[in-house]
């Protein structure tokens, strides 16, 4: 078997990072470059550049990056090194530290002018856990921590670039050739994909959480999915595509994919949630939006008797009042025939037959014991009602304003701040500074039954361990309303 060439000799690696005006290719630029060349041991050069984004920096970003808009005003714009760019990349390995940011920025950036990028790419943060899976933590400041590297310039282009080339140098003195060569070679082979979809697709896919989207012919959505290791997630899609006439379908429509990380699970959740309801994707079937959500509210008769009925409005601020939340008038008469056959309630005070004079068809069962003839004493049957019923009460917001939940990934050095209020998911931000200028959109969100599932557990259950929870002032207006 013939031994393929040392990769490490052989090829010229492109170590490149960029700083830029936010998170999403889709919607912020890139306000500079810096690119040092390594091949064989050796730095043979390297190229950098600040860029105009033609767009705002904002405040948060300059004291990040020490970037600002005056800096960039005068600087170059994308379209401009264009050209010279893809020059200096042609035929080199890019490596980037969460390689799958700086090469969907740089793609993202070429696609705006109509062209095509692509090149192999090689992570850092997976190689230091290909190299060192005893840790946990492959940031870029824990790699600077852990190695005893140099201290640069964090959050500046050539910076970052600097760190990154030391660790990969350390690396190649902490093992020997042959196995850094291996981990790269393993790193940069290309997985299986659809026929029609650009092969370098799993170069760009995170290896951590958030939203993916398949998207086919005419950018019409196919699916939304989540998951807490986004390219793993997706090549399990493209393996199983045979196994159903479904999978095969979604497979051949298939053109492209889009993806949005986020730090934790609960965060890609609840997108995932918002972007299915919303953007109504073509092959998911689950968590469709209930157009008009149905609770149970029990009320007192004029006799003194808890009866049951259905609520198709429910007030946000008043979920204690209510029982159950359900997609359908059926499914919440479901349930009380449920409650009624476990707990000999009556029928017609339970709204399952019609009322008037007589006993309910249970008491003839013998399951009902008389509150139809007020044969019980309806304090005895109130607090069977009650009782029957707890399971299902609602959980009213213990909180007099919203509250923001610190969602961290300590691998990605990403934080996110989600901000909910009344069991709705309003916003999500990327740092607690950005809660001091926090006002949630003009147009008020809907209360949903999923996310509310979620969002009990994560604040009420045993995973609210997880979260850091910061209290937010009240809203002057009402945010959430029921669909």
């Amino acid at each position: 078997m013939t031994k393929k060439p040392a990769l490490l000799s052989n090829e010229t690696f492109a170590f490149l990072d960029i700083e830029t005006t936010g998170g999403n290719p889709q919607r912020d630029r890139i306000t500079e470059i810096g690119i040092r060349f390594w091949r064989a041991g050796d730095v043979v050069g390297e190229w950098q550049t600040l860029l105009n984004p033609e767009t705002r920096i904002s405040g948060f970003i300059e004291r990040l990056t020490g970037i600002s808009n005056e800096l960039v005003a005068d600087a170059p714009l994308f379209s401009e090194i264009a050209d010279e760019l893809e020059e200096q990349l042609a035929g080199v390995i890019f490596v980037a530290h969460n390689a799958r940011f700086d090469y969907g920025f740089i793609k993202s950036e070429f696609r705006k002018l109509g062209r095509a990028f692509s090149a192999r790419v090689l992570c850092t943060v997976r190689l230091s856990r290909a190299l060192y899976p005893e840790h946990s933590r492959h940031n870029m400041d824990a790699l600077i921590n852990r190695h005893n590297l140099p201290q640069v310039e964090r959050h500046r282009a050539m910076g970052d670039v600097s760190a990154m080339l030391a660790f990969f140098e350390h690396a190649l003195v902490e093992h020997d050739t042959d196995t850094v060569n291996q981990a790269i070679q393993r790193l940069l082979q290309r997985q299986s994909t659809p026929s029609n979809v650009p092969p370098e697709i799993f170069a760009e896919l995170p290896q951590g959480p958030g939203v993916y989207r398949f998207y086919g012919d005419n950018d019409a959505l196919l699916y939304v999915g989540k998951s807490t290791n986004i390219a793993q997630r997706v090549a399990s899609h493209f393996a199983g595509d045979h196994q159903s006439p479904r999978g095969l379908r979604m497979s051949e429509s298939l053109r492209r994919v889009e993806f949005t990380e986020t730090a934790g699970e609960l965060g890609a959740l609840l997108l995932e949630l918002k972007q299915i309801k919303s953007l109504n994707p073509l092959y998911n079937r689950r968590s469709r939006a209930a157009k008009n959500l149905v609770s149970i509210a029990l009320t007192t008769n004029k006799e003194g008797y808890l009866q049951a009925g259905l609520a198709r409005k429910v007030v946000p601020d008043q979920l204690s009042d209510y029982f159950g939340l359900f997609r359908s008038k059926r499914d919440a008469l479901g349930a009380i025939r449920g409650i009624a056959g476990k707990n000999d309630l009556c029928g017609k005070l339970l709204g399952l037959e019609p009322a008037g004079a007589g006993p309910c068809f249970q008491r003839s069962l013998g399951r009902c014991k008389g509150a139809c003839e007020g044969a019980e004493d309806p304090a005895r049957y109130n607090l069977r009602m009650q009782i029957a019923f707890h399971n299902l009460r609602l959980k009213t917001w213990p909180w007099p304003g919203p509250v923001a939940l610190v969602e961290d990934n300590r691998d990605t050095d990403r934080t996110d701040i989600l901000v909910v209020y009344n069991w709705v998911h309003i916003a999500t931000l990327n740092s607690e500074a950005e809660l001091n200028d926090f006002e949630p959109g003009a147009d008020p969100v809907t209360f949903d039954l999923d996310s509310y599932k979620l969002l009990v557990k994560a604040l009420l259950g045993r995973d609210k361990k997880l979260y850091r929870i910061i209290e937010l002032p009240p809203l002057t207006q009402p945010a959430v309303l029921m669909p």
